[in-house]
Order: structure tokens, then C-alpha cells, then sequence
């Protein structure tokens, strides 16, 4: 059931088995289960999942691979929606663990917004990240190649950039060294943006020039190509690069605020899970980009498997077998 501010009521007095956080692939799968184990279920999605952005799905496990990352989370929807699943657009600002249940506390509406609360027995969440782009003063300009040939992930999209001219597209230096040597696996030909936003020290500028990588540390104008493809950088000082790929690693950060209030064990910004996605909360699990592991969009759908069949086997062992009551025996009088 789609929730709006026109039908939130008769919701907010319900105690749902189970709140996930998220409406990407990790939170739509999770939501798929839940209904399929027979749970009740509401996803709470903020809009603008991060696989949103994807225009092509290259590497997802029996789709074409030209299918947008929107079809994926549409068809997940609708499949989820047939299941009678609850779904509600708004944004998570607050969890609280009252003891053997979760308050969860939404805002719903960009404008004249309201707030609504609902309680659940266990929370999943599958917020993900957002990625930071380039800050030129057209933003336009980045989301018309952004999610094409403009890149946000390597493990995703190294192969489409193969033997290309890549821009890599860094945020700090700590991403240079982390990602550039890595990004060589599949193309060489590397020219590296700082967008004037950091310095690059003296030994990384040595050991770039030692591999051939261009670094520019002018700032960007503006991408240039045709079609939502990319192929030239124009800087701020007039010069042009020319391109035929690029990598953005400007940072990202997690969607995880709504947790603040709860304590649990954290690797770096990731939330640390047990193998079937469980927090060190034992009634809050974590999938896809929050947790510490692969960040995929099949990765982040397993995830969301898994985590819902852990906690319907903890309902399903807490209530105990159902008994076919025209076959128990008699209960004698005498």
C-alpha cells in the first residue's frame, strides 16, 4: 500500500515486524521477503536510490545490459506493491530502540511537511550513500554525463573504460592512492583532476610522474561532449583535455544519521554485520553500501535476502509450529 499524508493514521498505530530504511535494490529486495515469509513490512524511501543514477545495469545477472538502473528499482517496486507491502516516501530523521521495539520518526512532504511516527519489532537499514560530484557552478553540466561515461564506481564500471582516456576525478590525496594505481588494471592512460580543491604532495607528484599520469590541479568550467557523452574537460583557464571516460572520487557519505542515537560498532563509516547482515544491534540489520563489504547492486539485493530471512526465522522460532487443529486428538472429559 502506497502511504501518503492523506492515509498516515491508521498506520502510525500498527507494530510492523519489520521498518526498512531505503527503497533502493537492498531495501526493495529485503521488503520482497518479508511479505513472501508472510511479516508485515514498510519501506521508507527518501527518493533517488544511488543505482537511480545508473543508466545502464552492464553488470546485473540476467538483465540486458542496457536496462537503467530506474527500471530495476520500478520493477522492484511494483513486485514489492504486489505483495501488499506498505511503502512511504519521506525522509528517516530519527530512530529510537525503545527496548523490544523501534520508533521511527519520518518526515513526509518537500513541502508543508508533516511528521509521522511508526514503530516496528526490527529495522533494516539500506540508506546507502551519496556520492559527491565535482562542484562547478553548472551542476547541470555533470548530471548530463554523470551515470554514461562519467563514473562513480571502478569495481562497477572498470571494464567500460578500458584502454580509454580516463580523467580520474579525485577529491584528496588519500583517493589518488587508493584508487589510481588500482584504476591502471584496466586503462593507463590516466590524467588526474584535483578541481583545485586540495594539494597534492611533493613524493605523489614524483610517483605519478614515474607512471605517466597528468596531474591538473586547475580547476574545472565545465564537461564537453555530445548525447551524455563525454568527451572533453574545459578548464577554468580556457585550456581543453581531451577524454573519452572518467571516474569521479570526490567522496561520498553515509546515509546513517538516523542512527546516531544507537550504539553500534562502526569500521571506518561502515557498519560492522555478521554474515547474515545483522549489527551489532541484534534487531538492526545493515545492507548494501552501509555495511562493510562490496558495494554492488547485486551484492546490495542478496543482502536484503538475507537479512530478511534472519529475522522471520526469529519470529517463526518464537511463535513455534502451528498445529492442524481437526487432526489433535480429543480432549477427553472424564
Amino acid at each position: 500500500m502506497q502511504l501518503s499524508k492523506n492515509n498516515l493514521q491508521e498506520k502510525q498505530n500498527q507494530l510492523y515486524d519489520a521498518i526498512v530504511i531505503g527503497g533502493g535494490a537492498g531495501g526493495l529486495s529485503a521488503g520482497i521477503y518479508l511479505q513472501r515469509y508472510r511479516l508485515s513490512s514498510l519501506i521508507i524511501d527518501k527518493g533517488k536510490a544511488r543505482s537511480f543514477w545508473m543508466q545502464e545495469l552492464h553488470n546485473y545477472l540476467g538483465l540486458p545490459p542496457d536496462t537503467p538502473g530506474r527500471v530495476l528499482l520500478q520493477r522492484g517496486k511494483e513486485h514489492y506493491d504486489s505483495l501488499n507491502g506498505d511503502f512511504l516516501n519521506g525522509f528517516v530523521e530519527e530512530v529510537v530502540d525503545e527496548g523490544d521495539t523501534f520508533t521511527v520518526r519520518v518526515k513526509v512532504g518537500r513541502q508543508n511537511s508533516i511528521e509521522a511516527v511508526f514503530r516496528s519489532k526490527y529495522l533494516i537499514a539500506a540508506s546507502g550513500i551519496i556520492d559527491y560530484l565535482p562542484p562547478l557552478d553548472d551542476m547541470r553540466n555533470v548530471f548530463d554525463y554523470a551515470g554514461y561515461n562519467l563514473h562513480v564506481c571502478m569495481v562497477c564500471d572498470g571494464y567500460e573504460m578500458i584502454d580509454k582516456k580516463c580523467g580520474f576525478l579525485a577529491g584528496s590525496e588519500a583517493a589518488i592512492e587508493e584508487m589510481v594505481f588500482n584504476l591502471s588494471w584496466f586503462t593507463p592512460y590516466i590524467t588526474i583532476f584535483t578541481h583545485g580543491v586540495f594539494t597534492v604532495s611533493e613524493p605523489l607528484k614524483t610517483k605519478l610522474r614515474e607512471h605517466g599520469y597528468p596531474l591538473v590541479e586547475t580547476p574545472i568550467k565545465q564537461f564537453l561532449g555530445q548525447n551524455h557523452l563525454m568527451t572533453e574537460v574545459e578548464l577554468a583557464d580556457g585550456s581543453i583535455i581531451e577524454l573519452e571516460t572518467g571516474l569521479i572520487s570526490m567522496g561520498s557519505r553515509y546515509h546513517n544519521t538516523y542512527l546516531k542515537g544507537i550504539n553500534l560498532e562502526l569500521k571506518g563509516g561502515n557498519l560492522v554485520t555478521d554474515k547474515m547482515c545483522r549489527t551489532s544491534h541484534p534487531r538492526i540489520f545493515a545492507i548494501g553500501d552501509l555495511k562493510v563489504g562490496l558495494n554492488q547492486v547485486i551484492i546490495a539485493a542478496g543482502d536484503g535476502a538475507l537479512a530478511a530471512t534472519a529475522i522471520w526465522r526469529e519470529i517463526r522460532r518464537a511463535a513455534g509450529a502451528k498445529p492442524w487443529v481437526e487432526n489433535l486428538p480429543a480432549v477427553s472429559n472424564g
